[in-house]
């Protein structure tokens, strides 16, 4: 018999695994050690260089779930000051998706005026800061902060660029509590350590994994490198499933013309939304008959893929994905 499930019946019924209510507990299984915390998507982060006002204008409307002003390899070292006060206008209108600005490095002598300058804006959702290396350059960056926005809910995203970097990420994934992600940046890591990078992309393998792995250990998002050939759409997507599948949540982007493509390939497809739905509705049906793990299709279902099951139907509701009929 076919039954039309819509992705609203998914959405309702992780409403109220959320809520973890008295009546939810009694009418839905329990998934223990499930966490949906993610409340907001960063599939695609695109940098915006602000020293180009059309730019600027036009990434207004652009359909990315991050616009990152970029104030630091966008920017050349004599428009920096421009770049600036460019990006305060950018941040003073408004706009229902996330902005950030990229600051230059710690120890570069342009973050204090970058800090200074930014944190003022009251439509500043993140700051991204390169090269991190130390849990210290959080920390500075948080004691600025605080210092000058002490009620801002401003978030960070820690760039990891180097060797030293990928080696002390835990520590900077714990040096402070607006730490909200973990990125990896191929080129400047390659520049630091010697790597040169290849097609085939195995050389990074180990350090995007590191950074993805620390980031899902710490319940942070995780943010894949840019794909440089921006006009190659079949490498962007073959990078873009291949950070997928490694668990980064999203992927940098330098061009206007890559941001749908990482879009679709960070939000889960219809075929397996239907598939994760399948399985927690399977697994609430076994669970009324006092069953643990089933079988659905051949293949044994126990917790780890309930967890997985859930957390696509998290991501697709996030993504405004749509459902799809299922059969049983």
């Amino acid at each position: 018999m076919l039954r039309s499930f819509r992705i609203a019946r998914c959405t309702s019924l992780l409403q109220a695994i959320r809520r973890q209510s008295a009546a939810s507990a009694r009418t839905l299984a329990p998934v223990p050690g499930l966490d949906l915390s993610e409340t907001k998507l960063r599939r695609a982060i695109f940098y915006v260089p602000c020293s180009e006002e059309r730019k600027i204008q036009k990434s207004l409307h652009s359909p990315a779930d991050c616009i990152m002003y970029d104030l630091e390899d966008g920017v050349s070292l004599n428009r920096k000051s421009l770049a600036r006060s460019l990006v305060t206008g950018a941040l003073s209108g408004p706009q229902t998706r996330e902005l950030g600005v990229r600051i230059n490095s710690i120890g570069s002598g342009l973050e204090a005026d970058d800090l200074a300058a930014i944190l003022r804006c009251a439509r500043l959702d993140v700051i991204m800061v390169p090269k991190v290396e130390t849990p210290g350059d959080i920390r500075y960056v948080a004691s600025l902060v605080d210092k000058l926005a002490p009620e801002s809910k401003v978030k960070i995203i820690a760039g990891i660029e180097t060797a030293l970097g990928v080696v002390n990420v835990r520590d900077i994934a714990l040096a402070d509590k607006r730490v909200d992600a973990l990125l990896f940046a191929a080129e400047d890591y390659c520049a630091d350590t010697g790597i040169t990078r290849t097609k085939g992309r195995q050389e990074l393998y180990f350090a995007r994994s590191v950074v993805a792995t620390t980031a899902r250990a710490y319940k942070l998002q995780a943010i894949d490198m840019v794909t440089m050939d921006f006009r190659d759409m079949d490498v962007l997507r073959e990078e873009s499933r291949e950070g997928a599948e490694m668990g980064f949540t999203g992927k940098q982007v330098i061009h206007p013309a890559q941001v749908d493509i990482v879009q679709e390939c960070f939000a889960p497809s219809s075929e397996t939304v239907a598939k994760a739905w399948r399985i927690v509705d399977g697994y609430q049906r076994h669970y009324k008959l006092g069953k643990g793990a089933f079988d659905l299709d051949g293949k044994a279902i126990d917790m780890p893929v309930v967890k997985w099951a859930y957390r696509v139907l998290h991501r697709a509701e996030l993504a405004g994905v749509d459902g799809t009929k299922i059969g049983e």
